[in-house]
């Protein structure tokens, strides 16, 4: 039974310690509350993720450390930093691997498919920020001072998610969902429980060590598409979607950080946005969850 400390206890680092956990290891969360699943194999501390030398004496002894933190989206560009200096502050001094839950954001505007070789070509400091995260984090490791590894994943299916809280929500309750994206535009589209599944796999396989992943992830689907299927899947009344115009979106923002901030990413859902995930489930032997599952999942 090894250690394994994962600072955050969002719907990733929930899901990953609790995965973890029901395999027999032993799981330490860090959240600044003291928040996080309960499970018997489950210690939940109380620590500031940006104290280095607090970071650095819970994962001692720990064979991975997961970044699965989540700053409020507006508040990346100053709350990212510090977290990310402590995480590698923490590695290097006890010897765990770093594996990072991360996304797509570095890799800006794509016209094609995002695969293991799309460049990290991301310019706005928001989403420049991830990219630069994990360039760190590589060099740290090529410098032999850590070991290091990421998986990134597209949107959530469920949980904290654009799908939940726009679509999901409004078509449990049979009404018209509005949504900020275009609705025939494929998207992908990934389940958090692989998001913990190949977390927890690479973090502990040597291949999976100084090289980012992308996480298993179904074909993409339209807006319209997932809406349609989660209706069908879940008995609910057919789906009814329409458009939000972007100047909907930019007043709403007047009013909103949170809103405000998803003009930055708008080029995600306007313009086809997908991934191809087959090297990382060639080389570990993973597949994505059955989507029909995924979308029960959110139901419930």
């Amino acid at each position: 039974m090894a250690l394994h400390v994962i600072v955050g206890a969002g719907p990733v680092g929930t899901a990953t310690a609790t995965l973890l956990a029901d395999r027999g290891e032993q799981v330490r969360v860090v959240t600044r509350s003291g928040s996080g699943p309960a499970h018997p194999a489950i210690e939940r501390v109380a620590a500031d993720a940006t104290d280095a030398d607090r970071l650095s004496s819970l994962a001692e002894g720990a064979v991975a450390l997961y970044n699965c933190a989540s700053p409020q989206y507006h508040r990346w560009l100053t709350d990212w930093p510090p977290i990310a200096s402590a995480l590698l502050t923490a590695a290097e001094r006890g010897g765990a691997v770093l594996a990072a839950a991360s996304n797509l954001y570095g890799y800006g505007e794509v016209d094609a498919p995002i695969t293991a070789d799309t460049p990290l070509a991301a310019t706005h400091p928001k989403l420049k920020l991830r990219a630069d995260m994990w360039r760190a984090a590589l060099a740290a490791h090529e410098a032999g001072k850590i070991r290091a590894t990421e998986v990134r994943s597209s949107d959530y299916i469920e949980a904290n998610s654009i799908f939940n809280a726009v679509l999901a929500k409004p078509l449990r309750a049979g009404k018209r969902a509005n949504v900020p994206a275009a609705l025939d535009t494929p998207h992908s589209w990934t389940a958090i429980a692989d998001v913990a599944r190949t977390l927890a796999t690479v973090a502990t396989d040597e291949r999976g060590w100084g090289k980012a992943w992308l996480v298993p992830t179904n074909p993409p689907l339209t807006v319209r598409q997932l809406a349609t299927r989660f209706t069908e899947v879940n008995g609910l009344p057919p789906a009814k979607v329409g458009g939000l115009p972007y100047p909907v979106l930019w007043t709403a923002g007047l009013f909103s950080p949170m809103i405000r901030e998803l003009r930055t990413t708008r080029y995600q859902f306007i313009r086809p946005f997908v991934i191809d995930s087959s090297l990382t489930e060639h080389t570990f032997g993973l597949t994505p969850t059955d989507l029909n599952t995924a979308l029960k999942n959110v139901a419930a």
